[in-house]
């Protein structure tokens, strides 16, 4: 059964991880791709993603696509706990999970039930086309991707940052040209898509208000 995390940004929603794969996660391996950053001038979420993920006990093994041997590439993704695929480009992402075959891996690995972490354009690359993303990722910088199929792991489309600065003009953008077409799924930076086998569900990490309110009630 396929468990998938996707997330817009996972810094802000890493705190629901544990719970949604409902097993200690200290001292657990993951596979942490940042290849989509690489065209990015602005990169400080992969930092984020890094220490949040080492923050709720994770050994954080980096793989960069884009660089690696196959022989990397096949034993990182088979052989660690989970997978996780950053933010950035998601052209260039698609283009080189493409070109090196890892694609065809991840795909495996999620259907053999290994769970899946999405961040931003690592969400995005799980829907059937990523062409909806146009007006939010430049497609220029991945000039050998001949189209924009992606992986098709599911049928809904995340669409991350939803009300977030600088998003938000972008993201209404797409809403208002895709909404009546594809199936997707808004999220801001404190949400999270969690999909186990064919369940959907957006979750969001609870507010300090809610915190405090929960904590004080108990």
């Amino acid at each position: 059964m396929k468990k998938l995390f996707l997330s817009a940004s996972f810094a802000g929603v890493a705190s629901l991880f544990p719970g949604f794969v409902n097993e200690i996660c200290e001292g657990k391996t993951v596979t942490f791709i940042p290849t989509a950053s690489i065209p990015e001038k602005v990169t400080f979420y992969v930092k984020a993603d890094k220490k949040a993920l080492k923050n709720i006990g994770l050994i954080v093994d980096e793989l960069e696509i884009s660089e690696a041997t196959n022989e990397e590439i096949q034993s990182k993704l088979k052989n660690n706990d989970y997978i996780f695929i950053s933010g950035g480009n998601a052209f260039y992402l698609l283009q080189e999970l493409k070109r090196t075959g890892a694609d065809k891996i991840i795909k495996e690995q999620i259907s053999s039930g290994k769970p899946y972490i999405g961040s931003s354009a690592g969400s995005t690359i799980l829907s059937p086309n990523i062409e909806y993303v146009k007006d939010s990722d430049d497609c220029t910088k991945a000039p050998d991707l001949d189209n924009y199929l992606a992986l098709e792991v599911v049928n809904i489309y995340p669409l991350p940052h939803f009300k977030n600065f600088p998003f938000k003009k972008i993201v209404d953008k797409i809403i208002s040209k895709y909404e009546s077409k594809l199936e997707l799924y808004p999220i801001s930076n404190h949400q999270a898509i969690l999909v186990q086998g064919d369940s959907v569900k957006v979750v969001s990490k609870p507010s300090f208000f809610q915190r405090f309110w929960n904590k004080k009630n108990v």
